[in-house]
C-alpha cells in the first residue's frame, strides 16, 4: 500500500469526522470534574493519527444530563445572548459554574435562573460576582429562589454598584419589610435599573415605602392594604422618578384609592398605575380619574381598574378627563345599565363609520386621515392622532372607538401609520 496516500474508510460507518477547532480566547469555562467517557470498541486502525482524532471527538459523547450540561458550559458560542435555566435544580455547584462562565463570556445578555431554590448561598455567589465583575448581562431573573432578608442585603449591596443590569425579577421569594429596606437603599443609589419585579413577596408599609425610589415597580400580590396606600400616596406626591407601579391584588379599597389619588394630583412622572383585583368600586374609581384631571402635568397613560363595574355617569366624567388628557387609557370591566342602543353605538366598528363617510364624500380613507394631519403626511404621533380624532366632527367617535382605530394603525413605535389603508377592508 502506498504510504503517501491517506487511508480510505472501508465502509460508510467508518467515515471520520474532523473535531471542531476551538479558540482558547473565546472559550466559556465551567470548572468541573471531567465526565466519564463511554468506552467503545473501535476497529483497528493503521494510522495512529486517525485514532487520536476519533478519541478527541468521542469524548463529547457522555452519559447523564449533568455531564452534558457541564460539557456544554465549556463550549464557545458567541451567538448565544440569552440563557434559560429555570426550574433545573442547578443548586450551588451549578451557580458556581455559571459565574465562572460569565467571567469569560462577554456575549450573554439575558439570564433566567428562576425556581432553582438557590437560597442564601446561591444569593451570595451571584452577589459576589456582580459586585466584583463586569458582564454584559442586563436582564436577570431570580424568581422563586427562597431568598430572604439576608439575601436581599447581599443583592442590594451588589447592585448598588452595578449599573449594567436594567431588569431584575425577584418575585415569588420571601422578602419582608427588612428586605424591602435593603433593596430600597440600592434603588436610591442605582441609576441603571429600570424594572424591578417584587410581586408575591411579604412587604408591608416600611418595605413598600423604601422601595418606591425605583423607576418601574411591581408590588402586586403582597397584601399591602389601605395603610400602605397612604404611604404610597405620599411617595407619588414626592417621587419624580416612578413611571410604572403595579399594586394589583393588595386588598386596597376605596379608602386606599382616596389616599393614592392625593399623590396623583401632583405626580408628574407616573405613566402606568395598575390597581385591578383590589376591592375598589366606582366611587374609588371616580376619585382616581378626577385626581388625574386636576393635574395638568399628569403623564398618566394607563389606569387599570379592570375589575370595576362603572356607570353611564362615570363615563361622562371620564369623557371630561379624556378631554384634558387624551393620552390616558382607563381600563374598566363594563358599563352597568347601558341601553342596548348605546351599547351598539359604543361597539360599532369605527373603520366602517370612517369608510362610510369617505364613500359619501368620494374620497379615500387615507385622504380622510391625511386631512386631520396638519403636515398632510401618512404618519403622526399616537398622542396627536388620538387628540385630533376625538376633536374632529366629521365622523364622531367615542374614546373606545378611537382606541380601536389606534390599535389598527399603531406601529408600536409611538406613531400611527395609515399609508396601507387603501388596500385594507374595514
Amino acid at each position: 500500500m502506498d504510504n503517501d496516500k491517506p487511508l480510505q474508510p472501508e465502509t460508510e460507518d467508518e467515515i471520520e469526522i474532523e473535531p471542531v477547532q476551538q479558540s482558547s480566547d473565546k472559550m466559556l469555562y465551567c470548572e468541573a470534574e471531567p465526565p466519564p467517557t463511554v468506552e467503545k470498541v473501535k476497529p483497528a486502525r493503521e494510522n495512529s493519527e486517525t485514532d487520536l482524532e476519533i478519541e478527541d471527538d468521542e469524548k463529547f459523547f457522555t452519559t447523564g444530563q449533568k455531564e452534558l450540561y457541564l460539557e456544554a458550559c465549556k463550549l464557545s458560542n458567541t451567538a448565544v445572548t440569552k440563557l434559560e435555566l429555570e426550574d433545573n435544580c442547578i443548586m450551588e455547584e451549578g451557580v458556581l459554574s455559571l459565574v465562572e462562565m460569565l467571567q469569560e463570556n462577554y456575549y450573554l445578555q439575558e439570564m433566567n435562573i428562576s425556581n432553582n431554590h438557590l437560597g442564601l448561598e446561591g444569593a451570595r455567589i451571584i452577589s459576589d460576582f456582580f459586585e466584583r465583575n463586569s458582564s454584559s448581562v442586563w436582564s436577570l431573573e431570580l424568581s422563586g429562589n427562597d431568598f430572604k432578608e439576608e439575601s436581599a442585603a447581599l443583592l442590594g449591596q451588589a447592585l448598588s454598584t452595578n449599573y449594567r443590569i436594567k431588569k431584575l425579577d425577584l418575585s415569588h421569594n420571601q422578602f419582608s419589610d427588612v428586605g424591602g429596606e435593603h433593596l430600597g437603599q440600592m434603588l436610591a443609589i442605582n441609576v441603571g435599573l429600570t424594572s424591578l419585579d417584587l410581586s408575591w413577596n411579604n412587604f408591608h408599609t416600611r418595605g413598600a415605602v423604601a422601595l418606591c425610589n425605583g423607576l418601574r415597580l411591581d408590588l402586586s400580590m403582597n397584601g399591602l392594604g389601605n395603610e400602605v396606600a397612604l404611604a404610597l400616596g405620599e411617595v407619588l406626591r414626592l417621587n419624580s422618578c416612578l413611571v410604572y407601579l403595579d399594586i394589583s391584588g393588595n386588598d386596597i379599597g376605596n379608602e386606599g384609592a382616596s389616599k393614592i389619588s392625593k399623590g396623583l394630583e401632583s405626580n408628574e412622572s407616573l405613566r402606568v398605575l395598575k390597581l385591578f383585583l383590589n376591592p375598589i368600586n366606582m366611587d374609588g374609581a371616580i376619585l382616581l380619574i378626577l385626581a388625574i384631571k386636576r393635574n395638568p402635568k399628569s403623564r398618566m397613560e394607563e389606569l387599570d381598574i379592570s375589575n370595576v363595574l362603572v356607570s353611564e355617569q362615570f363615563m361622562k366624567t371620564l369623557d371630561g378627563v379624556y378631554a384634558v388628557h387624551p393620552q390616558l387609557d382607563v381600563v374598566f370591566k363594563a358599563v352597568q345599565g347601558l341601553s342596548a342602543k348605546k351599547t351598539i353605538f359604543l361597539l360599532t366598528n369605527p373603520m366602517k363609520l370612517i369608510q362610510s363617510y369617505a364613500d359619501q364624500h368620494k374620497i379615500t380613507v387615507v385622504d380622510f386621515f391625511k386631512s386631520l394631519n396638519p403636515t398632510g403626511t401618512m404618519k403622526m404621533s399616537v398622542d396627536e392622532f388620538q387628540k385630533v380624532m376625538i376633536e374632529q366632527n366629521k365622523v364622531p367617535l367615542n374614546q373606545y372607538q378611537v382606541r380601536e382605530v389606534i390599535k389598527k394603525l399603531d406601529e408600536k413605535t409611538g406613531m400611527v401609520n395609515f399609508s396601507f389603508l387603501n388596500t385594507m377592508k374595514p
